[in-house]
């Protein structure tokens, strides 16, 4: 079913926002909306988007991969994105990955075989100094951990945990 299918009111009010001629400026809260439904942006959803706004599947395509916070591919109910731009790496963050990953037993871009944690390196979370550096999505939003071990990190993923098995 499409975006405008499964969320009509929600879809007429985001383009409603924009002039005609302005409909591009809704791509990325119809990109929001259509990662809320399925936790990703699918290839539907960008052929979608981009009929609704004018603009080209290649243009919607750009905006997702530039955006650490969209995704075009399924990943964990807990997503977790480590900077590892050239400031965080000199402090460490190559290593966090590495042994985060080794310690979860995925390769980085990788998702555990229960389902509840992918993670990935991006670029530039703009906490350099507090390297390394996370910031994790998950259906509760969008939350950021600095100067983070691999120890904290998974006492933070029990606590995830615990809280989706009191849900």
């Amino acid at each position: 079913m499409s975006l405008a299918e499964q969320h009509p009111k929600e879809v007429e009010q985001i383009l409603a926002k924009y002039p005609p001629e302005r409909k591009r400026s809704a791509v990325m809260p119809l990109l929001h909306l259509a990662q809320l439904q399925e936790g990703f942006v699918s290839h539907h959803a960008v052929q979608e988007i981009a009929s609704l706004t004018d603009t080209t599947e290649t243009e919607v395509a750009s905006i997702i991969a530039f955006y650490t916070l969209y995704h075009d591919q399924p990943g964990g109910r807990i997503r977790i994105q480590v900077c590892n731009d050239l400031p965080c790496a000199l402090r460490g963050a190559d290593k966090f990955l590495a042994d985060l990953c080794d310690k979860l037993g995925i390769q980085p871009g990788g998702v555990t075989p229960d389902g509840l944690v992918s993670v990935e390196a991006v670029m530039c979370l703009a906490a350099c100094d507090k390297a390394p550096v996370f910031q994790t999505q998950r259906p509760g939003g969008i939350e950021y951990h600095e100067n983070m071990t691999v120890e904290k990190t998974m006492e933070l993923i029990e606590g995830f945990k615990n809280e989706e098995a009191k849900s």
